[in-house]
Order: structure tokens, then sequence, then C-alpha cells
């Protein structure tokens, strides 16, 4: 059985290896914003080169024991938050804290179900469906992205889970920053604006590309 402190730095090192990784992810998917053509043949050849590099491989599987480890340390977290609260129902912990610190489990599940969705869409079907090729023989998950993200919906749905994102890391890296003793008082001002930056950038940014996809891609 884990201890509390186990479990938080668990929770800390799969947090920013996944807040990393959305980084890596967003980089390169920056791709959807060139011309058309050029984003066509460039996206589909960059994607072809992650399914075939074997430390990429290395690295997805890592990605998905790491998801998989957050969101159940979380669940573990949050049902012993729950309990451990359960006596203190007028504690007035509004005043000193944010809304989202205290509803982390429900915007960490909120993600969950759009990953769920977000890999049957792209990963599943790219790994294990039969997308057409492009002119240069390479699944075409550029087609795939553009035929997706023409739906209202599906854009409405990735548009609040960036939302729901951006809150998950603000808190997220800031609770990261603590469990690991970096929380310097000298430092908390900056520590501060540096991840509540990437939080905003990187959700913005991947909102933005299904967005720009329906909006101007035809």
């Amino acid at each position: 059985m884990l201890s509390t402190l186990s479990k938080k730095m668990l929770m800390c090192l799969t947090g920013l290896f996944l807040a990393f990784f959305l980084l890596i992810h967003f980089l390169g998917n920056l791709q959807l914003f060139l011309p058309q053509e050029q984003a066509h043949l460039q996206f589909n050849a960059y994607s072809h080169f992650l399914a075939g590099n074997i430390l990429i491989k290395i690295i997805s599987y890592v990605l998905y024991a790491s998801i998989i480890l957050h969101a159940l340390d979380g669940l573990i977290i949050t049902v012993k938050n729950k309990r451990t609260g359960a006596h203190y129902v007028s504690d007035h912990r509004g005043r000193a804290s944010k809304w989202y610190s205290r509803n982390m489990g429900i915007l960490g599940t909120l993600i969950l179900i759009f990953l769920v969705i977000h890999f049957q869409n792209f990963w599943y079907v790219y790994k294990f469906g039969a997308p057409p090729l492009d002119e240069r023989g390479n699944k075409d998950l550029y087609v795939l992205v553009i035929e997706v993200f023409q739906q209202w919906w599906y854009v409405l749905i990735y548009v609040l889970s960036m939302v729901a994102l951006c809150y998950h890391l603000i808190h997220g890296i800031h609770s990261a920053i603590r469990t690991l003793g970096l929380f310097h008082p000298k430092f908390v001002k900056w520590f501060k604006i540096i991840g509540i930056s990437y939080s905003v950038i990187i959700s913005i940014g991947f909102a933005l590309m299904p967005i720009y996809i329906f909006f101007t891609v035809k």
C-alpha cells in the first residue's frame, strides 16, 4: 500500500511527464496551421515517422502507463479527501482555495472522458482502422483530423475540454512544485506566472486547432 506521500509523488511525476508530452504533442500539431496542401503531406509524414520510431513507441507505452496511473492515483486521492473532509461541512474552504483546486477530481474526470473520445477518433482508427493513404503512401491522418474537426459538436467538446485542461494544469503544476519541495518564497511569483502561462498557452493553442480547421478548411 502506498503512503500518502508516495501517492502525491506518483501524481506529481506522472503529471509532469504528461504536461511535457502535451508540449511535444502541441508543437507537432502546429503543422495543422500550415497552408492546407503543405499541412496535408507534412502532418502525415510526421505521423508516419512517429508510428515507426522505436524510441517513440517506448515513450508511448510510458505515456499510456502515466495516463492510467495518474487517473487511478487521482481517483484514490479524491475519494480519500472526500472521506476525510466529510465531517467539515462548513469549513469555508472557498475563502482559502480556488474552486478548481477543490474540484480537481471533476476536472480530471472530464479530461479522462475527452481522452477516451480523442483516442477512439484518432489513435484507434490510425492504429487499427483502415484510413486512406496520401500520395506518398502514408496513412492519411490529416484527412481524418479534418473530417472530425468539421463536426461542430466535437469542436465544442474539444474546446470545453481544453478549458478543463487549463485549470487542471494550473493547479497540477502548482501542486507538483510544492510536492518536489521547489516552492521557495522568493520564487513563488515566478513559479505561478510560469505555470499559469504554460497552462493557458497550451490550452488555447490546442483549442484553436479545431476552431481553425472548422472555419477555414473545406
